[in-house]
């Protein structure tokens, strides 16, 4: 695993990893979604222009266990390698760490040997997990600068408290659990962290008790959802501060902070509003030693034909936004923002975080709208954009349109038919389809994409 040079897809800085070369393949999650006995599957898609199979499926590896819910993953190591106060410079960017949501099975896969075939080298099963922590249905994975960090949703029981724990980046073995004092924190999510300022932030969904059934209105309704930011002191590993953004926002999901390690505030999504169906995104920022969280976005519910919605939402006679994911580019100028619900996916110029300012805006799928793709003009697409990926250079955003099995059921009871989609992002604002790239995914439902040698999620920088 160890090289005698750094490897050339860590960068230093954000500003450097900007000119990094083009992404040929993408790594993207696939979860089997039929219960007919066969497993879920890492495939790979060539985002390359230049080739004969641009926009086609050119890999893939099946996991070894039905039932996982393959959903997001990250690499064994990234940028954060060159982090000075635990510098790992020799590390690789070799493996994808793949946990199952719904199995808490963790898949390693070693992409180097022919990138387009990953091989499964480990896999470390839930009772290993389990017995050094009592944490289960792992979801987010970020690659820190002294090992792998996994948030869980909750207990293997399917209580609370969710958290986070560390795998070693070299064995892969479990280290253990991360929070040394958790405070009054229960509910996990998504966690993102300001390396150079030492601060951890964490978000809220719900336990696993609480969402492998779907949305639960009277939970939804009566606030029990998450919503509150936690910020933890990261070398004590000690919670420091939750801010409430009050019961009616419920569901505060994906956290992107500022690349630029100088900086101390980030963007988080808010799925949904109980008192309009709307949709928020909120920035938090350190304001004289102080962390704070203010709402700079709303998204509005539209209103729609009760006929025309799913049961759970004909008596809104609305469709809600769903805002389910989050992307910022490596300039820390551009947020991408997927709408699940309305099929919109939306760009905001963030320049002065404080003040975002619509600057682009692609319908595809959607409950309602149904809008196909150029590809296929005569087909309308269900789904909606969910997943969302950006290059390094901000020029490509990729997204897939499954949020997750059991709500998936509930938002589009049809069945999502499940596709990836490319779009080109315009220097000066603004965002159009590739009418070339539109790559299906039959019998499976796509989630996370991965870029090749790292995107705009993957990596964390100590210099600016």
């Amino acid at each position: 695993m160890a090289q005698w040079k750094p490897d050339p897809t860590f960068y230093p800085s954000p500003r450097l990893a900007m000119t990094a070369p083009a992404e040929r393949l993408a790594y993207v999650a696939a979860f089997n979604p039929n219960k007919d006995g066969r497993p879920d599957a890492m495939t790979v898609v060539d985002v390359d222009p230049g080739s004969n199979s641009y926009g086609e499926i050119v890999g893939n590896v099946a996991m070894p266990t039905a039932g996982d819910e393959l959903h997001h993953f990250g690499w064994n190591a990234c940028s954060s390698a060159l982090c000075p106060y635990a510098p790992h410079p020799h590390m690789e960017r070799r493996y994808l760490v793949v946990p199952g949501l719904r199995s808490s099975r963790i898949h390693i896969l070693d992409i180097k040997p022919d990138p387009k075939q990953p091989k499964i080298v480990r896999v470390i099963e839930p009772e290993e997990v389990f017995a050094h922590v009592r944490y289960s249905r792992f979801h987010t994975i970020h690659c820190g600068p002294e090992g792998i960090y996994i948030s869980a949703l909750g207990s293997p029981e399917g209580d609370g408290p969710g958290g986070v724990f560390l795998l070693d980046h070299n064995s892969f073995d479990v280290l253990g659990q991360w929070e040394m004092d958790r405070g009054p924190q229960y509910l996990a999510y998504d966690f993102w962290w300001h390396l150079g300022h030492d601060v951890m932030v964490t978000s809220e969904w719900g336990t696993p008790n609480m969402i492998e059934t779907g949305l639960q209105p009277e939970l939804l309704l009566n606030g029990k959802y998450g919503h509150h930011l936690h910020f933890w002191d990261l070398r004590r590993r000690k919670h420091l501060k939750a801010i409430d953004l009050g019961l009616e926002h419920q569901l505060v999901l994906e956290l992107r902070a500022a690349h630029d390690p100088t900086k101390t505030y980030g963007f988080v999504g808010v799925v949904i509003s109980t008192k309009d169906l709307s949709s928020s995104i909120w920035v938090w920022h350190n304001n004289k030693g102080e962390w704070k969280v203010d709402k700079v976005i709303d998204i509005p519910a539209e209103p729609a034909d009760p006929a025309v919605l799913p049961p759970m939402l004909q008596g809104f006679k609305a469709v809600p936004p769903l805002l389910s994911d989050i992307d910022l580019s490596l300039d820390d100028r551009v947020l991408y923002v997927s709408c699940w619900g309305t099929g919109e996916m939306r760009q905001y110029d963030v320049s002065d975080p404080f003040n975002p300012k619509l600057s682009g805006s692609v319908h595809l799928g959607g409950i309602v709208r149904r809008t196909p793709h150029p590809k296929n003009p005569d087909q309308p697409l269900n789904g909606a954009p969910q997943m969302v990926e950006v290059s390094r250079d901000g020029k490509r955003v990729y997204f897939t349109n499954s949020l997750y099995y059991a709500w998936d059921e509930q938002f589009y009871p049809e069945g999502i038919k499940s596709w990836m989609v490319k779009l080109d992002a315009n220097p000066g604002g603004g965002l159009s389809v590739d009418p070339n790239f539109f790559v299906e995914f039959d019998g499976y439902r796509s989630h996370q994409i991965r870029l090749e040698g790292g995107d705009c999620s993957s990596d964390s920088y100590c210099y600016a």
